[in-house]
């Protein structure tokens, strides 16, 4: 495991490196959140060179600014990447990272190999989604990983503000729709979040497919750590069709 901070004007990225391997990145949900995915890194990390980070002003990551937007998230995305010397790589997110992973996918195609998205929430802002999320949290709860730093709520309301925005573009399902790109949705059959808008997108998306884990939860990674590592493998061996120097 290697440490490193990256210098993007104002701000300080915190990032590591595991593995050797296809060249991994992953993104972490929230917004708002540093990154918790080491479970999932250490899955993967037989096969991958996993780069992570903690986002702009979350975890480890200083930044002295007063909030976030997606495009400057997505330029990190892509800052990190370089400073890495990886010429492409596979984007995993889980949760909102799923969702910001895709539009990484859309703004930035010839810098991946493929796209895994891990319990998304697509590109919605529905009101019947909201209800039914809220109502099965109340009703049934849901086990979180331990978080060792605290959710920063300034980047948090300022990058959905900007989603919100960012998912009303008119050409948004278009450009989704002819995203030439091997992707994996991965749902899990308990997660309290509905599954519509993400069964939507591996519709929308010509070279997908979508796996849903049974008896898993959000965190697939705390009950379903097999089955969910299992789905990813398939997807490098089979589904994934990259040209990739691994030397990197």
């Amino acid at each position: 495991m290697s440490e490193r901070y990256i210098n993007i004007g104002n701000k300080s990225l915190w990032t590591v490196k595991n593995g050797k391997g296809v060249p991994v990145v992953l993104l972490s949900g929230g917004p708002g959140m540093y990154n918790y995915l080491k479970p999932l890194s250490d899955l993967l990390e037989d096969m991958c060179k996993v780069v992570m980070f903690d986002p702009a002003g979350c975890g480890r990551s200083p930044y002295d600014g007063n909030g976030c937007d997606i495009d400057t998230s997505l330029q990190d995305i892509e800052a990190i990447r370089k400073e890495y010397g990886i010429c492409k790589w596979l984007v995993i997110g889980h949760s909102w990272g799923a969702d910001l992973g895709l539009a990484y996918s859309l703004k930035y195609p010839a810098s991946l190999l493929g796209y895994v998205s891990i319990s998304g929430t697509g590109v919605q802002n529905d009101r019947d989604w909201k209800k039914e999320y809220k109502y099965n949290k109340e009703e049934f709860g849901e086990p979180l990983p331990e978080l060792e730093y605290e959710h920063n709520k300034v980047v948090h309301r300022s990058l959905i503000n900007s989603w919100r925005d960012f998912i009303k573009q008119p050409e948004l399902l278009k450009e989704i729709s002819q995203l030439e790109l091997p992707s994996l949705f991965i749902y899990a059959e308990k997660d309290i979040r509905p599954s519509w808008p993400i069964e939507q997108l591996a519709n929308l998306i010509p070279d997908s497919a979508y796996i849903n884990i049974r008896e898993a939860e959000h965190y697939i990674w705390l009950s379903k750590k097999q089955e969910l590592a299992s789905a990813i493998k398939s997807f490098l061996k089979e589904g994934l069709r990259y040209e990739a120097d691994l030397r990197v």
